[in-house]
């Protein structure tokens, strides 16, 4: 298992699952269920009301007597039926409404339940399940859950219950007959059990190619700009239209394989009707059996024949829930490793801002080398650390492990003193600004993106950490200023700007650490300088821990660390990091061409 911690061992039965879940509907739906068996025992009494009739007023021997003097019974056999009707009518009215209202309720309940759920994994978790995967179970796998509870459960629920009361019906009227009928009842639930083995399967196949289809197309919609940049439209196309040939033809498996067991179901479901023409009809003639009970028999025997052809259906639809739910089930009771601790610290102020690293180490689950190893640093309040090194040297690893992205396999980070594993998750994350290189800007307006940590912050306040981001220039030049709506991902602005409002997004929460991955790599030299100079006079203390590989980010640092395979390989002022002549000091040479 991974750091997801998928709980299957804790995880209850589906039917126990829905159960819980449906906790302040239960008594609704319960109703639902009784309102179900009411109306399909209540199916009996139009054949019980027709036989009467017949054996009073059509076929009996008494029949032309009953006729002239019994009218009144007759107009009361005539009513019933009726009035019963009506009353069946608004049953089955109120009980399709209860299981669709329900059902509509749990899926609302449980899409935001789930959706709470993702939001607070971790790291981990978003490593292992693709976004089209999580899409299909919010979506598409959700509503088979509600299917099943506004219509598989309804359908089985009825199935039963008229099927077993229109038997005891059957044996009360004619107990030989009744057996002679149900003779052919395990032959169809032996082809059902077939079924069910064979169907199982490929629902579960079915859903993996949904699942799979979707994230193709989620990757690539998101990718739009590298396709067209690599000229790719047809390869994509292609590749979509096998995914979706692959989800077309296990989609025809799966219903196909319902047609295959569906001709023996409605044989043996056919023969009913003939078996008791042929028996029913000796019964009459022998005078074990009046015409009004065979009509009793005749108007019910589909009664008896459709749970039977519903019995496939049912079974089809149930595996779809089964495949389903499962997915569904995973997410809902998947618990992240990083959350906050039983007796974690209650740090309500606003932080100082003190950073120290004690001999942490640190590897990715599915890794087998460490990407950080024994670190040991600290960074004072207000100070400014800068950070370079070679690609893939652990830079972001180690500054996500401040707001616990992922958790430190060796040693401790602490912040103002305490550990952050002790600290309260959403307390230490308020406190800490991120902005990387990879921006993730919002479809609102550029007001609602930088304002997004803090819903209440004013327009004017917006303004200035936009000043200090170095963005106020542009958005002032945009057709509607700060209220301009942004495309997804902050289409339709270039790299430098959409780094600018990160910047400015981040500021805007006046966090006592602020952490820069990379986030002037796409401003210009006289914008950096701009921001450089911002960042030192802002209006709140802050500790500043900066990635970058310019040497204008970093001489103005109060620290420079160089890190090299996961260890640290130099550390001091740019002064004194020159004077060592080691990595820095060539990357400097590098970029000044060796004028200092």
């Amino acid at each position: 298992m991974d750091s997801t911690s998928k709980a299957t061992a804790s995880i209850p039965s589906r039917v126990t699952w829905v159960w819980t879940n449906l906790k302040g509907k239960r008594a609704f739906y319960c109703l639902g269920i009784m309102g179900s068996i009411t109306f399909n025992v209540m199916q009996l009494t139009i054949p019980f009301f027709v036989a009467k009739l017949i054996d009073t007023f059509i076929d009996g021997e008494n029949a032309a007597y009953n006729l002239e003097h019994n009218r009144n019974l007759f107009y009361f056999y005539i009513a019933a039926m009726v009035g019963l009707t009506l009353i069946r009518t608004m049953i089955v009215y109120g009980t399709g409404m209860i299981f669709e209202s329900a059902s509509q309720w749990f899926l609302y309940k449980i899409r935001n339940e789930l959706y709470d759920k993702v939001q607070r994994q971790d790291m981990n978790f978003y490593n292992t399940y693709r976004t089209g995967d999580l899409m299909t179970r919010m979506t598409g796998d959700l509503d088979a859950v509600r299917h099943m509870i506004a219509w598989v459960i309804k359908t089985i629920i009825e199935s039963v219950t008229l099927y077993a009361a229109t038997m005891v019906y059957f044996f009360f009227m004619d107990w030989q007959l009744a057996l002679i009928l149900l003779i052919i009842s395990p032959l169809i639930f032996i082809v059902i059990l077939k079924f069910r083995k064979d169907v199982g399967p490929k629902h579960a196949l079915l859903r993996e190619k949904l699942s799979g289809l979707n994230t193709n197309a989620q990757e690539n919609i998101s990718g739009n700009r590298v396709v067209k940049a690599f000229a790719r439209e047809k390869y994509e196309m292609e590749k979509f239209d096998q995914g979706n040939k692959e989800y077309s033809e296990t989609n025809k498996k799966t219903a196909l394989t319902w047609l295959k067991y569906y001709p023996a179901i409605e044989t043996f479901a056919n023969l009913m009707p003939i078996i008791l023409l042929v028996v029913g009809g000796i019964f009459i003639i022998n005078g074990r059996l009046t015409k009004g009970e065979f009509a009793a028999f005749s108007g019910l025997i589909w009664a008896i024949a459709n749970p039977m052809r519903n019995l496939g259906s049912i079974m089809n639809e149930f595996q779809r829930f089964k495949a389903a739910s499962a997915k569904v089930m995973e997410i809902y009771y998947s618990e992240p490793k990083i959350k906050d601790a039983p007796n974690a610290v209650d740090r309500p102020d606003r932080f100082k801002g003190k950073v120290e690293f004690k001999n942490v180490s640190f590897k990715y689950e599915d890794g087998k080398l460490p990407v950080l190893e024994n670190l040991s640093f600290t960074v004072e309040p207000g100070e400014t650390l800068a950070i370079m090194g070679e690609t893939g040297c652990g830079k972001t690893s180690l500054i996500h492990l401040i707001p616990r992205f992922y958790e430190v396999t060796g040693g401790q980070v602490l912040v103002d003193g305490t550990d952050v594993r002790e600290l309260k998750l959403q307390q230490l994350r308020k406190n800490i600004g991120l902005a990387t290189q990879e921006v993730l800007l919002y479809s609102d307006t550029i007001d609602g993106n930088i304002a997004y940590g803090d819903d209440h912050l004013p327009k004017n306040e917006v303004v200035k950490f936009a000043r200090y981001s170095a963005a106020s220039d542009f958005i002032a030049k945009m057709p509607e200023g700060y209220d301009t709506i942004i495309g997804e991902r902050g289409v339709g602005l270039s790299g430098g700007q959409k780094q600018r409002i990160s910047l400015a997004r981040a500021l805007a929460i006046r966090p006592a650490i602020l952490i820069l991955d990379d986030t002037t790599s796409a401003v210009d030299m006289e914008t950096e300088k701009e921001i450089q100079e911002s960042l030192k006079h802002l209006d709140f203390p802050c500790t500043k821990i900066i990635i970058a590989q310019r040497i204008s980010t970093t001489k103005n640092a109060d620290k420079i660390m160089v890190l090299k395979d996961g260890h640290i390989l130099e550390m001091g002022t740019h002064e004194e990091l020159i004077e060592k002549k080691g990595y820095y000091r060539s990357i400097v040479d590098l970029q000044t061409g060796g004028e200092q």
